[in-house]
């Protein structure tokens, strides 16, 4: 098996989700490199429920 080293898996949250007052959530699992991204991403992602790109933020 090969090692994971400094990879972590993390989730990233709809930031304009909530505002709507619509139900359910928008979220994604991914990972990264805490050596490189030390703080909290930042990505681009589709949201179904709004449909159309947001800015989804990692939360913990």
């Amino acid at each position: 098996m090969a090692k994971r080293g400094n990879r972590i898996q993390v989730i990233l949250e709809c930031t304009e989700h909530k505002a709507t007052g619509k139900p359910g959530t928008s979220r994604y699992i991914t990972t990264k490199s805490k050596k490189n991204t030390p703080d909290r991403m930042e990505l681009k992602k589709f949201n179904p429920i709004l449909k159309k790109m947001t800015v989804h933020k990692e939360i913990k």
